[in-house]
């Protein structure tokens, strides 16, 4: 096998093969797949969807209104019926498999995302494999479009993965809609995600999934940015998985970006909302524009706004002007009190010490070279 770690997502389209219920005959068949990649010594991650369908189908059909309390009346339900028919199915193949129930605020906070980190990385180091879904039980805005989708390129890069499959029940991306154009042609490679790719893209019509090959392109943006191969298929090909795996042409294949680093300072500049800000001095603006540093509490003029170690905030020079977009690793508090000292008072100052930058360089993108 090529590759050492995949993160395989199936949507609601493929779990029902188009039906209002699990099709549990090729969910057998996915599970096959994934058991033999995880025999050859490839290790798998799971983001599957089918919660809600699944807790509609378990419930017998109930009439309830579309409204967010009876989607995560559904989920809530649907959700261990669910992780019972993955456990049933891979228990064939003499498989374990762990739950882990994600909302982006999981993965936006720095301690809960470590948190996510070791407990993939020790089920997969104990031959267990990892079924991740959306919250959707406690969920506010995450059961919209798109939301496993992105959630699964989330998951991509919180398990280093090396290969994001986006299972679904087209059999890829096309130069037209091949709804409507008999003659659309399959893109099968794809170097460069742009506008105009954006524009061929379209919804979901079935009326059982949230997300459409839009969402599955911003999907294989954010995981390619990261280092990620990316591939979009039909869940229904035969032996997707398995050919996905060994570098077989099926579907649209993305590019991954060649510079882990500079990956990842994409992924933070195309990530969360900002928070608050901090402004720094002449400096602080040069040692981070000019010279690639981090920045440094003796740089911090004053804080702007709240926010919390791990998120996101914006770096202004003096004048008002954004110079740079990054993960704080102290809170706004926290820098209020440490702003203009040296990094060698911080532990005095605070009792604690997460080091002496404010914003790693690594955690940071510079936005005005």
């Amino acid at each position: 096998m090529s590759y050492r770690r995949v993160v395989v997502k199936l949507g609601t389209s493929v779990l029902t093969s188009g039906s209002t219920q699990l099709d549990k005959a090729h969910m057998v068949e996915l599970a096959r797949q994934m058991a033999q990649l995880m025999k050859s010594g490839v290790e798998v991650v799971l983001c599957t969807s089918g919660a809600i369908a699944a807790g509609r189908e378990h419930l017998q059909f109930p009439a309830y209104p579309d409204n967010m309390p009876h989607k995560q009346l559904l989920a809530a339900v649907g959700q261990s019926q669910l992780i019972l028919a993955w456990s049933q199915l891979f228990s064939i193949y003499g498989l374990h498999v762990g739950q882990l129930l994600l909302t982006r605020a999981d993965l936006h906070d720095r301690e809960r995302y470590l948190n996510a980190r070791d407990t993939l990385n020790t089920l997969l180091e104990n031959n267990i494999i990892p079924i991740i879904n959306e919250n959707d039980a406690v969920a506010t805005t995450e059961i919209k479009v798109g939301d496993n989708d992105n959630l699964s390129a989330r998951a991509a890069l919180l398990c280093d993965a090396d290969l994001l499959m986006l299972l679904t029940d087209q059999t890829g991306l096309f130069d037209a809609d091949p709804r409507h154009n008999p003659n659309a042609k399959l893109i099968k490679q794809v170097v460069n995600i742009d506008d105009s790719l954006r524009q061929l893209a379209g919804g979901t019509n079935n009326g059982l999934g949230t997300g459409g090959m839009a969402t599955k392109l911003e999907a294989a943006d954010i995981a390619r940015r990261a280092g990620v191969e990316v591939v979009i298929a039909s869940g229904h090909h035969p032996d997707v998985i398995t050919k996905v795996a060994t570098k077989t042409s099926v579907g649209t294949h993305f590019s991954a970006k060649e510079n882990p680093l500079e990956s990842r300072k994409q992924w933070i500049l195309a990530g969360p909302t900002t928070q608050g800000q901090i402004v720094v001095d002449d400096g602080a603006v040069n040692a981070v524009v000019n010279n690639g540093r981090s920045l440094l509490s003796k740089g911090v003029m004053k804080v702007q706004g709240r926010f919390n170690r791990g998120e996101t905030i914006l770096v202004v020079d003096s004048a008002g002007n954004t110079i740079a977009k990054g993960m704080a690793r102290y809170s706004a508090q926290a820098v209020n009190i440490i702003a203009s000292k040296h990094s060698n008072q911080i532990e005095v100052l605070l009792g604690y010490n997460y080091g002496g930058a404010i914003i790693h360089r690594n955690d940071m993108v510079v936005l005005n070279n």
